[in-house]
């Protein structure tokens, strides 16, 4: 099993940035086979989608509403993934899931972190 916990989200103004941080924790054997890891979100009334993930042969791969604006990095000595959030807008507005996916075992999501930018 891999533990994944948020932090990072608040509420911020139209124009200004957030990070989010996501630590993943389990055996090293576990966190070791950690295929790809990325974020989703869900705004209200609406489906959970991506937002970026690394599942591209190590490139990431970002929604195009978040392109030039948001960066994803990952630590792997901290088994950290973080989300840099710039220029953010009100219709970035949900709840940010992380995510680890590990092929013979299926997803892994964490609990989710609110982002609420006011215009």
């Amino acid at each position: 099993q891999v533990q994944l916990v948020e932090s990072g989200g608040g509420l911020v103004q139209a124009g200004g940035s957030l990070r989010l941080s996501c630590v993943a924790s389990g055996s090293t054997v576990i966190i070791n086979s950690i295929n790809y890891m990325g974020w989703y979100r869900q705004a209200p009334g609406k489906q959970r989608e991506l937002v970026a993930d690394d599942s591209s042969g190590g490139s990431t791969v970002y929604a195009e509403s978040v392109k030039g604006r948001f960066t994803m990095s990952r630590d792997n000595a901290k088994n950290t993934v973080y989300l840099q959030m710039n220029s953010l807008k009100p219709e970035d507005t949900a709840v940010y899931y992380c995510y680890a996916l590990i092929n013979v075992l299926g997803s892994f999501w964490g609990q989710g972190t609110q982002v609420t930018v006011s215009s």
